[in-house]
């Protein structure tokens, strides 16, 4: 397996790339979240990479964070999901976005992109659901246990924006029931 490329870009045609490593050019799949941040031709380029092997292709998957590559696997894991579809979802939303989606089981996020329909976007919830890790999770900013997601759903029902949402479940005090854990989180919303 090829797990990660160094060397110089020759080409950038979007979503593929051209990384020449010691005479030797890669043909490499991105997503655009990756294709934003890379440097411009004839500079360096360090990409964790995901080899698939197939009957009829070798074919070689770049990513600019061990995040994105870790949730491209989880992805691709999912049956109606290859790796076209894996790279269009984090094309279209970051990893914190989709750990997100995720935890509030918000299929509307997931089917705004394209080539994602209903019934796959809620495969998709329900095959990712505790699988992004607690790592992900925190990094958006939203509560695992059980009572969290009850908090966000009750701040979500009510009319607050996910950002309102999840910046209220940052107040709530670590443990608190539901019923308690809405009352700081209202409190803090009608502050602010």
């Amino acid at each position: 397996m090829i797990g990660r490329l160094s060397g110089i870009l020759l080409e950038k045609n979007p979503p593929q790339l051209l990384v020449d490593c010691n005479g030797v050019a890669y043909d490499v799949g991105v997503s655009m979240s990756t294709f934003y941040n890379l440097p411009g031709v004839g500079e360096k380029v360090v990409l964790l990479t995901h080899m698939a092997v197939r009957e009829d292709a070798h074919l070689l998957y770049g990513f600019g964070t061990a995040d994105e590559r870790n949730v491209f696997r989880q992805l691709i894991k999912i049956t109606g999901v290859g790796a076209r579809i894996a790279l269009s979802i984090l094309s279209g939303l970051s990893v914190t976005e989709l750990a997100q989606a995720v935890t509030l089981q918000e299929s509307g996020r997931l089917t705004k992109i394209p080539g994602i329909g209903k019934k796959t976007a809620e495969r998709l919830l329900l095959e990712l659901k505790g699988k992004l890790g607690a790592d992900l999770g925190a990094a958006a900013g939203v509560a695992h246990s059980d009572s969290g997601t009850d908090i966000l759903n009750a701040l979500l029902a009510l009319g607050y924006s996910d950002k309102e949402a999840v910046l209220a479940m940052k107040q709530v005090a670590p443990g608190a029931g539901v019923s308690d854990g809405i009352k700081q989180a209202l409190k803090f919303l009608s502050k602010a």
